[in-house]
């Protein structure tokens, strides 16, 4: 199956086709955009004056895969943050000689334009002391976020013994570069939705609105059962304390095959012009994959509009005019 074989919809033309795992952030009226790309071997953002300016905007590549040992296979979902002044993106990649042994890396840019500066390698996000567990298997997906005024990351781990579930951790950031605290665990795939395939949270991000903490995050495997989960905590509690979040017994964002969006997931949070909290995403516009789904280019960038109802959150894809 592929792209040209699907019905078009209102919904389902993406504003940014082939690119996966979407990271949407505006820094001083300039909105960014960077992604997966379907080769695995690079990293590329994109700048422009308005959100949908991003769709034609010059695609830069920033940095590429290493030819060999680390950072040289599986590049994954960067994110674009500014953190004390500085410019970081956060990324998973695997080694050339074991390409599944991903880990999260990190590059700078001291440049006050992130297209245009000079990028450099700050190597693999350093744990705090007494540590043993972070990024000692499988680990992808982190997203950096500030509350109360301090920085914290969560990111997707795969258990390191038994059956390889994959969680999502949090930490307390010492710098943009190195964790204050040793991991506290955030949420496990407890249900049906989560375990189709494999058993999955992944592609955490984090919003606070009307008086509530939101992370979303992925759940299952790749293809049409991709979906998005939801926890919560109320906007005064220490994102720390493990008893403060709660978990949404049900999938917030599932396959919607009258849209036309196939495995709606990896999600990110922004706001508009407006103020008005909004989310990226990438879909698929057909639900029958050959073969692996990691290895199906056509995931593309969709925006769905974040409404709060009930004190959960709520996505209504916007139609790209």
């Amino acid at each position: 199956m592929n792209s040209e074989n699907m019905t078009r919809t209102p919904w389902n033309t993406p504003l940014i086709p082939r690119r996966a795992d979407p990271h949407v952030s505006r820094e001083d009226g300039v909105w960014y955009f960077t992604a997966t790309v379907p080769e695995y071997d690079r990293i590329i953002l994109r700048g422009a004056a308005t959100l949908k300016g991003l769709a034609e905007a010059e695609e830069k590549v920033i940095w590429r895969a290493h030819e060999s040992g680390v950072m040289a296979s599986h590049i994954w979902a960067p994110e674009l943050h500014r953190i004390d002044g500085k410019w970081y993106i956060y990324f998973a990649a695997g080694e050339k000689e074991d390409v599944w042994k991903i880990r999260p890396w990190v590059l700078a840019c001291e440049g006050e334009d992130p297209l245009t500066g000079e990028w450099t390698e700050r190597g693999m996000l350093t744990r705090a002391d007494g540590d043993e567990y972070s990024f000692t298997d499988f680990s992808l997906d982190m997203t950096v976020f500030e509350h109360g005024g301090k920085h914290y990351c969560v990111w997707a781990e795969k258990v390191s013994a038994g059956k390889k579930i994959s969680n999502l951790y949090i930490a307390e950031m010492k710098s943009a570069v190195e964790l204050a605290t040793p991991q506290m665990l955030l949420s496990s795939p407890d249900y049906a939705w989560e375990r189709h395939g494999f058993w999955v949270n992944e592609g955490p991000t984090f919003a606070e609105e009307e008086g509530r903490m939101y992370i979303a995050f992925s759940a299952s495997d790749t293809g049409r059962a991709y979906c998005i989960g939801l926890l919560w905590a109320e906007a005064d509690a220490d994102p720390m304390d493990f008893a403060a979040w709660h978990k949404v017994n049900r999938p917030v964002m599932v396959t919607d095959e009258e849209k036309g969006l196939y495995g709606p997931g990896h999600n990110t949070f922004f706001r508009d012009e407006d103020g008005r909290l909004m989310t990226a995403f990438h879909a698929r516009t057909y639900g029958e994959i050959e073969g692996d789904p990691l290895h199906d280019p056509n995931r593309g960038m969709y925006v769905a509009e974040v409404r709060v109802k009930d004190g959960l959150l709520e996505f209504q894809p916007v139609p790209i005019q």
